[in-house]
């Protein structure tokens, strides 16, 4: 590359890990609050929720990424026509084609970063999380065993445990059961403790009672004994079974899904089709995001009232390319068997810069009123 490509390939890979950074940022704490409001609520650590905060990051990048491309375009370009540096290249001869040079290398590095976290970081990480919270949703003493306090997991289930020991035994266990509308059941232990069985976790009580109460009779039966089994697993919400989504899968499995993928995802072939092409689209939006806000920026001559409107120009494009995805893709959804759809965003984009690049081009192209041509 010339000294001029590394030198603007330089400021906007720095624009870019700035703006990355801030955007990252806002939506990950946005995000984050929830997650910490959820995991937090119920019980969890707070490395528990670091470690599902981390999991969540390769997907906010993933998603910010198009955008950063765009945003450190449109600054970078503006600040080199402010500070008359593009000025003096386009006045050595430098044409908007190869002025795009540096641009479009710096629209393929943001689309690798980007396929680089499609192909591979976001799928491990989605399936990393799914198997995570499947843990913690089967990890009852996290969620609602605490000492000291009465907790209701469900509806008419009553639970208090005077003391949780550093090893897990739960002393002095009462659980008042009153879902049924004819009879309710008391149980109380000396000792218990919490066992996972094949159906879900159950409580062992050791040397306890239960007191049944028949309330259509109003009699009172007692039962005393030396240890007594409670199914807790309908205490639980959440999945009992590992089931992942296509999200979670690789572009390999998405593209040739075998039987078992099928029947896990409940999906069809070509629902995961479209999945893969979407995936194999979605790079190429960061090259086009670039590519628009460079382009955009060249019509028109420079102005000492700045570029506003061309600015106008490029966000309202990147607007309707954004909104050509999001359309394409749940029509997609709708239709999957139309996989082509996942590319119309990204062609749209790199039609939109090519047709403004010729724009640009062309010796008759419109000045902005007030610019220095205009004024000479």
């Amino acid at each position: 590359m010339s000294r001029f490509d590394r030198y603007l390939l330089s400021q906007l890979l720095a624009l870019f890990g700035f703006f990355s950074l801030v955007l990252v940022a806002v939506y990950w704490i946005n995000r984050a609050v929830l997650l910490f409001d959820k995991l937090i609520g119920d019980g969890q650590s707070a490395l528990v929720f670091l470690e599902f905060s981390l999991l969540t990051l390769p997907s906010v990048i993933m998603l910010v990424l198009p955008f950063s491309a765009f945003v450190a375009t449109v600054y970078g370009i503006n600040r080199l026509t402010r500070d008359s540096e593009l000025v003096v290249m386009q006045a050595t001869g430098f044409s908007p084609l190869r002025l795009a040079r540096p641009v479009a290398i710096f629209g393929l590095i943001v689309a690798a970063m980007m396929a680089v976290l499609l192909h591979v970081l976001v799928p491990e990480s989605r399936a990393t999380l799914a198997q995570r919270t499947l843990e913690v949703s089967e990890n009852l003493a996290a969620r609602f065993l605490m000492d000291g306090q009465f907790m209701h997991p469900a509806k008419g289930i009553t639970l208090y445990i005077r003391e949780i020991s550093p090893k897990g035994e739960l002393r002095d266990v009462f659980l008042a059961d009153t879902r049924s509308p004819t009879s309710h059941a008391t149980y109380t232990a000396s000792r218990a403790l919490l066992v996972k069985g094949d159906s879900g976790p159950k409580l062992v009580m050791l040397d306890g009672m239960v007191q049944n109460l028949n309330n259509k009779e109003g009699r009172m039966s007692v039962t005393r004994f030396a240890d007594f089994t409670y199914d807790l697993a309908t205490l639980i919400a959440g999945p009992k079974v590992l089931k992942r989504n296509a999200s979670a899968l690789s572009t390999y499995d998405l593209l040739w899904p075998s039987a078992e993928i099928l029947q896990e995802t409940a999906e069809t072939p070509e629902a995961l089709w479209f999945q893969a092409h979407n995936r194999l689209a979605q790079p190429i939006l960061g090259l086009a995001a670039a590519l628009i806000g460079f382009s955009a920026l060249l019509l028109g001559a420079f102005s000492r009232f700045g570029l506003w409107r061309q600015i106008a120009v490029a966000v309202a494009l990147m607007i309707t390319v954004q909104g050509i995805a999001t359309t394409m893709l749940s029509l997609g959804l709708k239709q999957p068997e139309f996989w082509p759809l996942a590319y119309a965003a990204p062609l749209a984009g790199l039609a939109m810069a090519a047709g403004l690049l010729w724009l640009a081009q062309r010796p008759q192209r419109l000045r902005q009123p007030g610019s220095a041509e205009a004024v000479a």
